[in-house]
């Protein structure tokens, strides 16, 4: 048996830390926290603000194993990551295992390395209680702030949903930036470019300095420009240098893998967690810039090595935010002669990190700025053409620039062909075209981070986890904004006239951007009336700072929740007895028809259409919104124009065809099956050519692909993804299976694991009543209707086994069902 235990928060981090140590060792994963708040009750004290700490059901095995683990051993490292969450981590598992201090020994390291954990061991230390109470402040107030908030929400609003305080004020954010985007008022201008040819044929594109505000101020000056001779009035041409950036922090990384490889926040780090496991990379959540001393030597002997003395510049970055977390380092590779990683998707990433970091350690790039003025003393207004050339690559070598997403695309850097002051030029055409302005754009992921982390709001460890619940409670998505059109002057200047065209420009379509639901939109409105200082900018970057406070041991945690919860309850109760119900109501207009009010609102299915009032005698008439609609922006006449869905259409092979909208977005219904035609489709849009194809589609889709046991077997791609179907059994297809070329091998695995699974599920079942007893992923379970209820514990405070569930009687079950009501 080993003398030592090394316990760590994951499987892969601890195969990748076994492998550097010998047979006195052993490495083992407590699979993350091992304890944590209730799931079901607040789980705090709110006189003392002591969390009520249990073992969820899952991890209970867990516990057991590390506890016999623990008493075998001489001596138990906590080996969890060296932020605040894993130094509370790190604090329940000597808590619950019950660890003599004597015989614990905490240990850190930002990269897993066989160097870097030998260091950790001969330099343990104890745990730092302060950065766990900074970890306790922020679960017990965030999870005070969501049970006091959301059942707020679910009276004046709508049940299910919930507040947080870090999301809340992401959400808050994406709502006042799509105000913005509604209320911009675009203005017109006419920017004017040019064609022009040196004595040597060659021709390059100037800008006009000066952009006109109206047609015929541009009209003016090309009818001018035709009878002019234009030459070149100066050059200049000046050095520059461009620098490197810094190495990522966690949100940069977040940041340049959006803008350069399109991941989104979790992939990023899902992928950055198995680098940083896999001993690839140094510790993917940090906020700081630094690099150590070794790296930043090793980086240069690289640089050197591969590129010349010349490319080589050594230096250490510091990190601008005073709100900086931790001794971190910055994210880099730990080994600069790991030029790759095996894996695909490990690599591309992994590539981002070593040619940045690589890079931060380069010289800087050297290029020449050339500028022309070409005109005539006659006119006004001059052109410029701006140019540049790399004289020394520098940096540039491992990582090219490339611009974000709010640099204007109009770039008009380029190489330009040599001219002389005073060389005559020609020109092959001007172009004056009508441009109008654009609206702050939409918060991508990326953007969203920059956002948070400007504001001081959030830390590398909750930038990912906020964005992915935004979405999942539906209170933002990315769905497509579809583009509208409208019609701009283009002027065109040629050798005889000025010839003017009116062309169509498509603006305003945004893709993969964030936009806040109705229910959001909502949502937000009644937490910032109500809330205020809750969802302050200001207050939720001080609360983080309170939190970096107490990380320090500058402040005492408790201290703090108590100054927060005595200003935030009696707020929680005004608004819980005063407060007006919110729903986000529009009046539309009248009727034509009733002369009845129209609203626009969220109801219990989600935003709506109401003609008339709930409380008349005659029930009102109700039509959802269509995916592409929202209550904020709609019109009386879309509005009227969803009362006309479902409309029929002609049958087709005798069965009846309409086209309507459901809870999953449009649909055509023939006969009884329902045919969903993707929720950014306009139902109106659907003609009877286009249903009999989507009909037809539908058909040569639900053809048999295989048989089992001589029934035919079907698949399709539902809500969940793929699937195959057998009798009325659906299966699941996982990612690993080619699903549009399954074999009748793959189909049968599919479907025989399924049948097995499904055999095992039911210890008991009363189909008549729709009650059962289940075997679940954490051990038995009572479902009724759609509802689970977890089983009690027999009378002695044992749990009961499955084998004795298979004799429990129906009424015993009901009993249960009625005591979890």
């Amino acid at each position: 048996m080993s003398k030592n235990l090394v316990i760590v928060e994951s499987p892969a981090k601890a195969k990748t830390i076994q492998k550097f140590l010998g047979a006195d060792f052993e490495v083992k994963s407590s699979f993350g926290h091992i304890r944590d708040l209730p799931k079901k009750g607040m789980g705090i004290d709110l006189t003392s603000f002591t969390p009520d700490y249990e073992v969820s059901a899952d991890k209970k095995k867990i516990v057991t194993e590390l506890k016999a683990a623990a008493k075998k051993a001489d001596m138990v490292w906590l080996a969890s990551d060296e932020d605040r969450e894993g130094e509370a981590i790190a604090w329940h598992l000597a808590q619950e295992l019950k660890l003599k201090p004597e015989q614990t020994k905490r240990i850190v390291f930002h990269e897993i390395t066989k160097n870097a954990i030998l260091k950790a061991i001969e330099n343990p230390r104890n745990i730092d209680q302060n950065l766990v109470n900074a970890q306790q402040a922020r679960r017990v107030l965030d999870r005070i702030v969501g049970f006091e908030m959301s059942p707020v929400l679910w009276k004046k609003i709508k049940t299910g949903l919930s507040a947080g305080r870090v999301q809340s004020v992401a959400v808050r954010l994406i709502v006042e930036r799509e105000q913005e985007i509604r209320q911009f008022s675009p203005s017109s201008s006419y920017k004017v470019e040019g064609i022009f040819i040196n004595q040597d044929k060659k021709d390059f594109s100037a800008k006009l300095k000066k952009d006109f505000q109206n047609e015929k101020e541009a009209e003016d000056f090309l009818n001018k420009a035709l009878s002019t001779e234009f030459s070149v009035l100066n050059t200049e041409i000046k050095p520059g240098t461009r620098t490197a950036s810094a190495p990522f922090t966690t949100s940069t990384l977040q940041q340049e893998a959006s803008n350069r490889l399109g991941y989104g926040v979790t992939t990023t780090m899902r992928v950055a967690q198995r680098l940083y496991e896999e001993g690839y990379i140094t510790y993917m959540r940090t906020d700081s810039v630094n690099l150590s001393s070794e790296a930043i030597t090793s980086a240069e002997k690289f640089i050197v090595s591969e590129y010349g003395q010349k490319y080589s510049k050594p230096r250490n970055y510091t990190t601008k935010s005073a709100a900086a977390q931790e001794a971190h380092e910055a994210i880099r590779p730990t080994d600069f002669s790991v030029k790759s990683v095996a894996d695909v998707q490990l690599n591309k990433l992994y590539q981002l990190i070593y040619k940045r970091t690589l890079a931060s350690q380069m010289a800087n790039a050297a290029i020449e700025k050339t500028m022309i003025e070409i005109g005539n003393k006659s006119l006004n207004n001059h052109f410029e053409a701006q140019g540049e050339v790399v004289v020394f690559d520098g940096f540039l070598k491992v990582y090219g620039v490339t611009k974000n997403e709010d640099e204007d695309d109009d770039s008009n850097e380029k190489l330009l062909p040599k001219v002389k002051k005073g060389e005559m030029l020609d020109y092959k055409k001007i172009v004056a075209t009508e441009k109008f302005s654009k609206p702050t754009a939409r918060f991508t992921e990326a953007g969203l981070v920059k956002k948070l982390e400007e504001l001081g709001i959030g830390r590398p460890s909750t930038y990912a986890p906020t964005i992915q619940t935004i979405q999942q409670r539906e209170y933002v998505d990315k769905r497509e904004i579809l583009p509208q059109s409208r019609e701009i002057v283009k002027l065109s200047l040629n050798k005889k006239e000025v010839k003017k065209e009116i062309v169509e420009e498509k603006f305003g379509g945004d893709k993969n951007k964030f936009v806040p639901t109705d229910i959001g939109e909502v949502v937000n409105e009644f937490l910032t009336s109500n809330f205020n200082e809750v969802l302050d900018y200001g207050f939720t970057a001080k609360v983080e700072q309170n939190f970096d406070n107490i990380a320090e041991g500058s402040k005492e945690w408790k201290q703090i929740l108590k100054g927060f919860y005595d200003n935030f309850h009696p707020i929680i109760q005004d608004v819980e007895e005063n407060a007006d119900r919110a729903t986000g109501e529009r009046n539309l207009g009248k009727d034509p028809v009733s002369g009845k009010n129209i609203y626009a609102r969220i109801g219990r299915y989600g935003p709506m259409i109401q003609i008339g009032e709930s409380d008349d005698e005659e029930k009102p008439k109700f039509a959802s919104l269509l995916t592409t609609q929202n209550i904020a922006t709609i019109t009386l006449e879309e509005a009227l124009e969803l009362f006309k869905i479902p409309f029929d259409l002609q049958d087709f092979d005798g069965k009846a065809v309409s086209v309507g909208v459901g809870r999953y977005g449009p649909y055509v219904k023939w006969g009884d099956a329902f045919i969903s035609i993707g929720r950014a489709t306009d139902p109106f849009s659907v003609t009877q050519e286009i249903a009999e194809a989507i009909i037809k589609e539908k058909q040569i889709a639900d053809l048999p692909v295989a048989s089992y046991k001589g029934e035919p077997v079907t698949k399709g791609t539902g809500r969940f993804g793929p699937f195959i179907k057998y009798k009325d059994l659906y299966v699941n297809v996982p990612k690993k299976y080619d699903f549009e070329n399954l074999t009748e091998a793959e189909i049968h695995e599919l479907i025989t694991a399924k049948i097995e699974k499904e055999n095992n599920r039911y210890i008991q079942q009363w189909e008549k009543e729709k009650i059962s007893i289940e075997n679940g992923r954490w051990g038995p379970f009572v479902k009724t209707g759609k509802k689970m209820i977890k089983i009690p514990k027999k009378d002695d405070g044992e749990k009961y086994l499955a084998e004795e569930l298979k004799s429990i009687s129906l009424e015993t079950v009901k009993k249960w069902i009625v005591a979890a009501k």
